[in-house]
């Protein structure tokens, strides 16, 4: 049962980025910053939820918390925008430095403020602070789940309804892929790539708290969040770029991950390989994965590709 806890916490955040990371690329605009987007919003959910009194509504302290987390996230995200968008920067060296300057500043900004919510130089009250707040969880199955994993499900229903049944969903996906023509037909390519990354901004954030209040028993800001937005790439582009393709991704890269965390419970696993193999497993997973099929993704054609309007 431990398992698959771990199993569909992980499963829910890497689906989450992972969907925002795809609706950013089928606007056009490539984000290997959802790393940094993570640590960013699991720095507004930490701060939201430290701050808030110990009494505060249940209902309350998840809707907050959720708000703040997106809000950091979406505003983060504007970073990526205004230099891929705007500028026409190149988007992968935006989405780099975003990575490399989230989690600097998640750590500075904690160590400045010195508040109860470093716990000291290995920010240990900030894990234990969120744990706490069992206003997540609920029973079900047998199981102890979190309010998170409903989320996810119901974000991704609607992102298939959103992008394959409305006209936005259809704009968007003209936007990544024929720009110029959707622009010909009246489409704004500039709104719809700032929407398509906000999105990914909201997503990731999200991701981003259920990562550290759900789904990691080692947290701090020292680290961010370990690669997990690294991993959420790879199960979108494992899935194709495509909603349920990305959650059966995230379900199998979200197995390999928690078995990372489960593996003690299991006294054949602990006698097979050494800890830190398990801890190294998702990533050579990915690795393994991405080389035998990234010959055969078809990933939006004008992704990357900075819009000129003037261009035909």
């Amino acid at each position: 049962m431990l398992l698959i806890q771990y199993t569909l916490i992980y499963a829910s955040v890497l689906s989450l980025v992972a969907l925002g990371g795809m609706y950013s690329e089928r606007s056009g605009v490539i984000n290997i910053g959802l790393e940094g987007i993570m640590v960013m919003g699991a720095c507004g959910g930490a701060f939201t939820m430290n701050f808030l009194p110990v009494g505060t509504n249940p209902l309350a302290v998840i809707l907050l918390t959720i708000f703040f987390s997106v809000a950091a996230g979406m505003f983060f995200s504007l970073l990526l925008a205004f230099a891929a968008i705007n500028f026409k920067a190149d988007q992968t060296l935006v989405g780099t430095a975003m990575n490399m300057l989230a989690t600097a500043f998640a750590t500075v900004l904690v160590k400045t403020l010195n508040t109860k919510i470093s716990g000291g130089a290995n920010f240990s009250a900030v894990l234990e602070y969120i744990q706490n707040r069992k206003c997540f969880l609920f029973k079900a199955f047998g199981m102890e789940l979190n309010v998170y994993m409903i989320i996810a499900l119901v974000l991704l229903l609607a992102t298939v309804v959103i992008l394959y049944q409305t006209p936005f969903g259809m704009h968007l996906m003209a936007c990544g892929e024929h720009p110029q023509a959707a622009d010909s037909v009246g489409i704004n390519v500039y709104r719809m790539r700032y929407i398509g990354v906000l999105i990914s901004g909201a997503l990731g954030g999200l991701g981003g708290i259920i990562y550290i209040s759900a789904g990691n028993s080692q947290w701090d800001f020292g680290y961010g969040v370990a690669g997990a937005g690294f991993l959420a790439l790879a199960v979108m582009i494992f899935g194709q770029w495509k909603p349920l393709l990305i959650a059966l991704s995230a379900i199998l890269f979200g197995f390999f991950r928690a078995i990372a965390d489960a593996y003690i419970g299991f006294d054949f696993l602990t006698n097979l390989v050494p800890g830190e193999i398990y801890k190294m497993l998702p990533y050579i997973i990915s690795l393994v994965v991405l080389a035998f099929t990234s010959k055969k993704s078809k990933a939006p054609k004008a992704e990357g590709v900075p819009y000129d309007k003037g261009s035909r």
